[in-house]
């Protein structure tokens, strides 16, 4: 299996056991290139070990996969110098300022040394973070350390960008403003994928997959997984298709 020129990420077959238990159970599925994909599951249903696998952190017990064009099974290395990640705890040094936090992280991420001025100048500026760069970040709004979160995890300005759970516990203005910035990346042609426990904002993904109990057990657009799960509820949401189809796959 190779990847198409569309897309970022392809998984065949997809599995994951610790022993005896199979925390993924053989799924497949792709994600096209400069697209917002969202990835749900309840808690336990082996939605974080997908995304272990895919940043290359964990090796897969079986099945194949690429993702930035790097095979998931034998270039776990590459694949992680062509991805960023955000998790909901916002990997952020507080005593730092926004600057010196961004200069931490390039770093970090091998960036040439000759570059740093014009990337910390582009999150700063896309982050809207400019005026405060020289404050100490545990001054900053959470909304404005979410924003400094997202730019560090873009500095090496990679082809995919995962966001596990990114706007966790944060306001509902707030969370709005990150999902406009959201859609400005991925306007640029950045792939994003996306884990949420919000169904409101998992409504602004192109393509959605549900996971429980390490199976598939929806995937396409949100209008079709809340028409296939509710087809005799005009009014149903996200929320009741998730409810729905988590309910029945645990049956």
């Amino acid at each position: 299996m190779t990847l198409s020129s569309s897309e970022s990420i392809s998984v065949t077959n997809l599995e994951k056991k610790f022993g005896d238990f199979i925390a993924v159970n053989k799924i497949s599925f792709s994600v096209k290139k400069g697209e917002i994909f969202g990835f749900l599951g309840a808690n336990g249903s082996g939605k974080s070990t997908t995304i272990r696998m895919l940043c290359g952190i964990i090796t897969p017990t079986s099945g194949s996969g690429f993702v930035a064009g790097h095979d998931i099974m034998t270039e776990p290395e590459e694949i992680k110098h062509s991805i960023g990640y955000m998790s909901q705890k916002f990997s952020l040094y507080e005593d730092l300022t926004p600057f010196e936090n961004l200069r931490f992280y390039l770093g970090i991420y091998s960036v040439p040394e000759d570059q740093w001025t014009e990337r910390i100048d582009w999150v700063l500026n896309m982050a809207r973070l400019q005026e405060v760069r020289n404050r100490p970040t545990h001054d900053l709004p959470q909304g404005w350390r979410q924003r400094l979160a997202l730019g560090c995890s873009l500095l090496h300005k990679p082809e995919i960008l995962f966001l596990d759970e990114p706007t966790s516990g944060v306001d509902p203005i707030t969370r709005q403003h990150f999902w406009n910035f959201i859609k400005q990346l991925a306007s640029e042609k950045i792939t994003i994928f996306v884990t949420t426990h919000y169904m409101d904002e998992a409504r602004f993904c192109e393509r959605i997959v549900m996971i429980n109990q390490g199976l598939i057990v929806a995937s396409g657009t949100p209008e079709e997984i809340i028409a296939d799960a509710c087809p005799q509820t005009p009014a149903a949401d996200l929320n009741d298709a998730f409810i729905t189809l988590m309910k029945r796959s645990s049956a």
